[in-house]
C-alpha cells in the first residue's frame, strides 16, 4: 500500500511497515487516538461543574462520569460511526479518546482519512499466514526464561510466553515478506528462498594482471566474468560454523535476504537449521542518521515495542551470555558521513560483547577490511542449479505446477546465454521471474528487456531500499551517466577488453566529464567510480584494481547504444560481420533503433554479398534455386534453398567425415548455419541437421536405415522439384542388401563411401565439380550463412522493419547477386 504523507505522520513506525507491506486482506488490530485532546478540554471548562452543587461526592462523580461521556460523544462519535461503516469493530471511546480497532488492513488504511482519526498504533496482527508455532513459540520464552535467570511467577511467565509469541509473529512480518521492484503482492521469503553459496574472497579470483584475467575468461569459454578457483560452501553451514562473520556481495546479490534467512531458522529453534541457542536481531544500517549511535539501544528497542517483562534485564544478561544473534544489514548502507563513526562503535560494541554472534553484510566494493577478526565470504552468483531451484521455488502454486510454469519459464531463460547471464544474481532473475509471470514469457525484443535491467540496476533498487542519493548522483544525472558507461562499453569492447584498470576507467570518466559541456564541473572520477561500484554494482572490481562491467550482457547493450547513438551502424557491418563476438551487439543494435532497422539489414544484407563472389559459389547457389523452384512445398523459397544447401553439402562433405569420422568445424558450421536458416523462415521445416548426420552416419557405419527413414521425411516435405525421392529409396535398399557384418577392410569401405556418393549425386542433380570446394571457399560459403542467418535475427529483434524491406531482403536471400 502506498502511504501518503499525512498517512504517516498519523501511525507508529511498526503500522507504518505493516501497511506497506499488507496485501490487503490481512487482519490488525490498533489503537487509535480520536479527536482533538485540546478541545476536550475546553469543553470541560465550560461546563465546570462544582462539588457544592451536588448533595454527595457519589452525585458529583456521577455527573462527571456522564459529563464526559456527552463530550467525548459529541467529539467522536462521529468518527467512531465512520469507522463502523467501514467495516471496522471498535471497543472504547466512552470515557476515553483511546479505542481499540479491529478490521483488514484495507479498512485501516481507509481510516486514515477520516479527520477524527488522531493517531495510530499497531496492537496485533491477527490471523497472520506466517502463524507463530509451537515450538517456536515455547523455545523462544524457555531461552528468554533462563537468560533473565530469576524467579517469576506464573502471570510474568504468561506475559513472556504471549510476547514471545508477538515477538516471533513480528519478526516474521518484518522479515519474511518480500516486495521488490513493484510487486503488487509480496512473497515469503521461506518460500521462494535459494540455498546461498559462498566463497572466500581470496578464492574470487585475485589475478596478478589484466591479461591473466582475459585469457582465464577465454579459457574458460563461457560468459561468466567471475572465477571460481575452489569450491562453495553453503551459507548456512558457513553460518553455524564462524562466531563472527562479513558477508560481501554485489548489489542484489541477496545479502539482505541471506541474513533475513539466517534470522528466520534461528527464531525457529531446533526445527531450524541454525544450531545455536540464541536469539536473533536485525538491524538495518541505514537507520544510523544520527551522529550520535548507540547500538545497545537499537537492540534495547527491539524488546522493550512488545512489552516483554524485564527486556532490559533481559539484553544484559544475553549480551553478557553470548545468548545474541546480531544480524548487522548493510554496512554499505550507513550514511557516508557517520560510516567511519558507525564502524567505530560497532567494532567497539562487538570487543565488549565478543561472546555474542555477529553477521555483518556489505557491497564488496564498499568493504574496507576494517573487521579483521570477522570471517570474510562473498556470496557466489548463482549456478545454473541455483537459478532452476528459484524458478521452481517462485512458480509454487498448485496452478503453476500444473501447468509446468516454472519448467517453461526456465527453458525460456536458459535459451539465451546473455538473458541467462542476468538471472546469476538474485535481483535480475526476480526481475526476469516477474516478467515472465506477468505474460507467461519474456519480452522477444531483449533490448527491451536488457534496458530494463540496466534501470533496476541504475534508478530502481537504491530508490526501492531507501538509500539517500550522494551527491554525486544528483550531480551527474542517470541519463549521463548512462551514456557515459556507454562510452567506457564501446570502447573497451572495440579493443576486446572485458576487463580494465582503475587509472584506466577514471580517465575515461575524466575525459569523458571534461570534454562535455554540459558534464558537472570539478566532479572527481574516482569518486563517480566509487559510486557506480559501490551504490550500482554496474562495474565491479574483479581484483586489485581491475575492473569489469558486473554482466557482459550489460557492456554488450550499452555498446549497442553507443553505435546507434553515434551513428556508427554501417562501421559496425564493414568490420564485424561475420565476428561472433559481435553478434549479441548486432542484435542489441536493431532492438535499440527505435526508428526503424531497415538500414541496418540493407547494410547487412549487401556486405554478406562479397563472400560468394566466386563461380563456384555462385552456381552452388543458382543450383539451390533450380532444384526447388516450382515444387509443392507450402514453404518460403529461401526456406527451401536452405534445405537444398544443407544437403549438398553434406554429400560434398562424405568421403571427409567417413576417414576422419567428423565433419570439419568449417564443414559442420555451413550446413548448422543453412539448417538454422531454414527452421528460422519456416518452422515445420525440422530435423535437417539430424538428416544430415543420418547421412554421415550412413556413410561411417553402414547405418543406412536412418537415412532411408530422412530420405522419406524429405519427400513429405516436398522441397525439391526435380528429386526422385523413390528412386533414391530403392537404391539405398539396394546399397543396405550388399551389406556385410564383417565388411570393415579399407578397399570395402571405400568402394561402399563412393557408390554412396555416386546415389546421392544423381539423385540432387549434382556434380563433383560443383560441390568440391576448396579451404577458401567454404570459409566464404559458412560466412554467407552466418550473415544471413544473423540478418534473420537481428530482424526478430528488431522493434520496427518495414514489410517492403522485409520482403524485397528474404526474396533476395540465397540468390546470387543480380538473379
Amino acid at each position: 500500500m502506498n502511504l501518503k504523507e499525512n498517512y504517516i505522520a498519523k501511525i507508529d513506525p511498526l503500522l507504518e511497515e505493516a501497511l506497506m507491506q499488507a496485501r490487503g486482506e490481512e487482519k490488525m488490530r490498533v489503537i487509535m487516538t480520536l479527536g482533538d485532546e485540546n478541545q476536550l478540554r475546553n469543553n470541560q471548562n465550560i461546563l465546570n461543574l462544582k462539588p457544592d452543587d451536588f448533595s454527595s461526592p457519589t452525585a458529583y462523580r456521577q455527573a462527571l462520569i456522564e459529563q464526559r461521556k456527552i463530550q467525548l460523544s459529541e467529539l467522536i462519535g462521529d468518527t467512531v460511526q465512520e469507522l463502523q461503516q467501514l467495516s471496522l469493530t471498535t471497543q472504547g471511546g466512552t470515557m476515553s479518546r483511546v479505542i481499540v480497532v479491529e478490521g483488514s488492513a484495507t479498512d485501516i488504511f481507509r481510516a486514515l482519512e477520516l479527520s477524527g482519526v488522531n493517531y495510530v498504533s499497531l496492537d496485533q496482527l491477527i490471523g497472520l499466514p506466517e502463524i507463530a508455532p509451537d515450538e517456536a513459540v515455547n523455545h523462544f520464552a524457555e531461552l528468554y526464561i533462563k537468560i533473565l535467570g530469576i524467579e517469576l511467577d506464573e502471570k510474568t511467565k504468561n506475559l513472556i510466553y504471549q510476547a514471545s509469541k508477538q515477538y516471533i509473529l513480528t519478526y516474521q512480518k518484518r522479515y519474511n515478506r518480500l516486495r521488490v521492484l513493484g510487486m503488487q503482492q509480496p512473497v515469503n521469503l521461506d518460500d521462494i528462498y535459494t540455498e546461498v553459496q559462498c566463497l572466500q574472497p581470496d578464492e574470487i579470483g585475485k589475478f596478478e594482471s589484466i591479461t591473466a584475467l582475459e585469457k582465464n575468461y577465454r579459457k574458460n569459454g563461457s560468459r561468466r566474468l567471475t572465477n571460481e578457483k575452489y569450491a562453495r560452501q553453503d551459507g548456512i553451514i558457513i553460518a553455524n560454523e564462524y562466531q563472527h562473520l562479513m558477508i560481501l556481495g554485489q548489489p542484489g546479490a541477496g545479502k539482505s535476504t541471506f541474513l533475513r534467512k539466517i534470522g528466520l531458522e534461528a527464531i525457529k529453534g531446533k526445527s531450524g537449521q541454525i544450531q545455536r541457542e540464541c536469539i536473533p536481531i536485525l538491524i538495518e544500517l541505514k537507520q544510523l542518521t544520527d551522529i550520535n549511535i548507540n547500538i545497545y539501544q537499537f537492540l534495547q528497542r527491539e524488546f522493550a515495542y512488545i512489552y516483554l517483562p524485564f527486556s532490559e534485564d533481559f539484553l544484559n544478561e544475553a549480551l553478557e551470555n553470548g545468548k545474541l544473534l546480531i544480524l548487522l544489514d548493510g554496512l554499505d548502507e550507513v550514511p557516508n558521513k557517520n560510516l567511519d563513526l558507525a564502524i567505530q562503535k560497532i567494532k567497539k560494541f562487538v570487543n565488549r560483547y565478543n561472546h555474542n554472534y555477529f553477521i555483518i553484510s556489505c557491497r564488496t566494493a564498499a568493504y574496507r577490511n576494517k573487521f579483521k577478526d570477522f570471517k570474510e565470504f562473498a556470496i557466489a552468483d548463482f549456478d545454473d542449479k541455483q537459478i532452476q531451484q528459484f524458478i521452481n521455488n517462485w512458480f509454487y502454486s498448485e496452478v503453476d505446477k500444473k501447468l509446468g510454469t516454472a519448467e517453461k519459464c526456465w527453458n525460456k531463460i536458459k535459451s539465451e546465454e546473455s538473458t541467462k547471464e542476468l538471472g546469476r544474481t538474485p535481483l535480475l532473475l526476480t526481475f526476469l521471474c516477474l516478467e515472465y509471470d506477468e505474460s507467461q514469457d519474456l519480452p522477444e525484443k531483449r533490448a527491451t528487456l536488457y534496458g530494463n535491467a540496466l534501470d533496476i540496476l541504475l534508478r530502481r533498487w537504491a530508490a526501492e531500499k531507501r538509500l539517500p542519493n550522494e551527491p554525486v548522483y544528483r550531480q551527474l544525472g542517470i541519463d549521463l551517466e548512462k551514456i557515459m558507461l556507454a562510452d567506457i562499453a564501446y570502447h573497451n569492447f572495440v579493443a576486446d577488453k572485458l576487463f580494465f584498470s582503475q587509472q584506466e576507467v577514471s580517465n575515461k570518466i575524466k575525459r569523458f566529464l571534461s570534454s562535455n559541456d554540459n558534464a558537472p564541473k570539478n566532479l572527481d572520477s574516482g569518486k563517480v567510480l566509487d559510486a557506480i561500484t559501490t551504490e550500482q554494482g554496474i562495474l565491479v572490481e574483479r581484483a586489485r584494481d581491475v575492473y569489469s562491467f558486473s554482466h557482459l550482457t550489460l557492456q554488450e547493450y550499452l555498446t549497442a547504444q553507443y553505435i546507434y547513438d553515434h551513428g556508427l551502424v554501417e562501421k559496425l557491418v564493414t568490420e564485424h560481420l561475420t565476428d561472433n563476438r559481435w553478434k549479441e551487439v548486432f542484435l542489441l543494435v536493431a532492438g535499440v533503433m527505435r526508428g526503424g532497422a531497415d538500414h541496418l539489414l540493407l547494410l547487412m544484407e549487401k556486405a554478406a554479398q562479397k563472400y560468394i563472389n566466386t563461380p563456384k559459389l555462385q552456381a552452388l547457389l543458382n543450383w539451390a534455386e533450380q532444384v526447388i523452384v516450382g515444387s509443392e512445398g507450402n514453404y518460403k523459397p529461401v526456406g527451401k534453398r536452405a534445405v537444398a544447401i544443407v544437403n549438398a553439402n553434406v554429400i560434398a562433405y562424405a568421403n571427409s567425415f567417413a576417414y576422419a569420422e567428423s565433419i570439419n568445424y568449417i564443414e559442420g558450421n555451413i550446413i548448422v548455419y543453412a539448417e538454422a536458416i531454414a527452421i528460422a523462415i519456416a518452422k515445420s521445416i525440422d530435423n535437417i541437421y539430424a538428416y544430415a548426420i543420418a547421412v554421415a552416419e550412413a556413410i561411417n557405419h553402414y547405418a543406412i536405415n536412418d537415412a532411408i527413414e530422412y530420405s522419406n521425411r524429405l519427400e513429405e516435405l516436398k522441397i525439391f522439384n526435380k528429386v526422385n525421392f523413390t528412386f533414391l529409396i530403392t537404391q539405398l535398399e539396394t546399397l543396405k542388401a550388399q551389406i556385410y557384418p564383417n565388411q570393415t577392410s579399407r578397399k570395402e569401405y571405400s568402394v561402399f563411401v563412393n557408390r554412396l556418393r555416386k546415389i546421392l549425386l544423381k539423385t540432387f542433380h549434382l556434380t563433383p565439380e560443383m560441390i568440391n570446394l576448396s579451404q577458401d571457399e567454404a570459409q566464404a560459403l559458412e560466412y554467407y550463412l552466418y550473415a544471413n542467418f544473423l540478418i534473420i535475427q537481428c530482424k526478430d529483434a528488431a522493434v520496427r522493419v518495414s514489410r517492403e524491406t522485409w520482403e524485397a531482403i528474404e526474396g533476395r536471400m540465397l540468390l546470387p547477386p543480380g538473379n
